[in-house]
């Protein structure tokens, strides 16, 4: 049943999608002396772009706000009827950010051909594992030239795909209009509009740059670049260091341990990263430093938490239990550490967190930054300055980053 209109305004590009006609005021009738709320730092793009976001989770339904408030006209895909009802009838989403109230303009449906017809771009923030199977759904009622979004952070098991690479195998679509976006980006925090940045990263920076013309408001700024591999594996990487310091914050080390892995980790994740072929200085940036900072430090992040029951003693079974969302750091270790192999990438930080969720390793013995190969003393870095394009070149990304963080993205330029 279609629920009143008085409580589900739908926007004039969507009312025939809807079904719904909107009425026109009678002769006479005077207009309303409601205050409209003055457009701030409204982005330059046209309104009311019709957008889709497929999956009514914590951070889709966070990114569906951050849409919707850019100016966009947002139509939110649920899996739950009742989800979605609730979200277009209550301007809640109660199971996922509770006590947030949702912009008028986004409306949500379980349908996926009403969520997807007629959006020139399309958001995906589904289980990474499910990606594959809710792509195929997709497939038949994607408008042609599309942009289609990425919104996760993971890799599959088994094929240790990317998720832009599972969009490209999967979507007839010329690759240039894929897209993925990462960053420090805790949904809660965002959904309660505190500032932060992103990067949107495409092979096309004409595509990057019209994602992140709608993806930015008053309180989300989006930086763009063309370094795909880089800002994907950035947001895979850091949850699962995020996991390593949730394994010893719930050990109970201090701050000195969390900082050496956390330094460590970022190695790692670089090492790894560069071998595949990305640039180091993407993984200095939102989608490597800045979203290891976040996840890292906040009660927040997903990741943490996990980590931190592993530590406080809970098995891997019952953690899973717990997480009321997936976790997206847990279900990456084994394929990342195959990939690690395959190149030749040594990563202890992630070796020793396979090894605590298989029971083999204590939380207390986790240590990776004191466990060396060789008895020497050992360079900071892994992998040579000339690989990583001098070690000046890597400092000036780190202070860049901090830079964008401290000035919420005041700074012209990309990411």
């Amino acid at each position: 049943m279609r629920p009143p209109r008085s409580s589900w305004p739908p926007s004039p590009s969507c009312s025939k999608i809807f079904g719904v006609r909107r009425r026109r005021p009678s002769a006479g009738t005077r207009p309303s002396t409601i205050r409209k709320r003055p457009a701030v730092l409204k982005p330059k793009v046209q309104p009311g772009k019709r957008v889709a976001v497929l999956g009514a989770g914590s951070w889709g339904t966070t990114f569906a706000k951050i849409l919707a408030d850019g100016g966009a006209d947002v139509v939110l895909w649920a899996r739950r009827p009742e989800l979605a009802r609730e979200i277009t009838e209550a301007r809640r989403n109660s199971d996922y950010l509770p006590g947030i109230n949702l912009p008028e303009g986004l409306r949500a449906t379980a349908r996926l051909d009403l969520a997807l017809a007629g959006a020139e771009q399309v958001f995906v923030s589904v289980p990474s594992q499910s990606l594959r199977e809710n792509l195929i759904l997709a497939e038949p009622f994607l408008a042609p030239g599309a942009i289609v979004v990425s919104l996760m952070k993971g890799v599959e098991r088994g094929s240790g795909l990317r998720m832009s690479q599972i969009i490209a195998e999967i979507l007839p679509i010329n690759p240039d209009l894929i897209a993925a976006i990462s960053g420090p980006n805790l949904a809660l925090e965002i959904a309660k509009e505190q500032p932060t940045a992103a990067v949107v990263s495409s092979n096309s920076l004409e595509t990057a740059q019209a994602v992140a013309m709608l993806a930015r408001n008053r309180y989300f700024r989006s930086y763009v670049n063309t370094d795909v591999i880089g800002t994907e594996f950035g947001g895979v990487l850091k949850n699962l260091i995020a996991v390593a310091i949730g394994i010893v914050d719930g050990v109970g080390y201090g701050e000195n341990t969390k900082a050496s892995i956390i330094t460590r980790g970022l190695v790692e994740m670089t090492d790894f990263a560069v071998a595949y072929g990305a640039h180091p200085e993407t993984l200095a940036g939102l989608a490597g430093l800045g979203d290891l900072i976040a996840t890292c430090q906040s009660p927040l992040s997903r990741n943490n938490t996990a980590g931190r029951l592993l530590g406080q003693g809970y098995g891997i079974n019952d953690v899973v239990k717990q997480m009321q969302q997936t976790t997206e750091g847990l279900a990456s270790v084994g394929p990342i550490l195959d990939l690690a192999r395959a190149k030749g990438v040594d990563m202890p930080i992630v070796e020793q967190v396979r090894q605590v969720l298989a029971g083999t390793l204590k939380p207390r013995d986790l240590a990776p930054h004191l466990t060396t190969d060789s008895a020497e003393p050992q360079g900071e870095r892994t992998i040579d300055d000339e690989q990583a394009h001098g070690g000046a070149a890597l400092w000036g990304s780190v202070k860049r980053t901090f830079d964008q963080l401290r000035h919420s993205g005041r700074r012209p330029g990309g990411d």
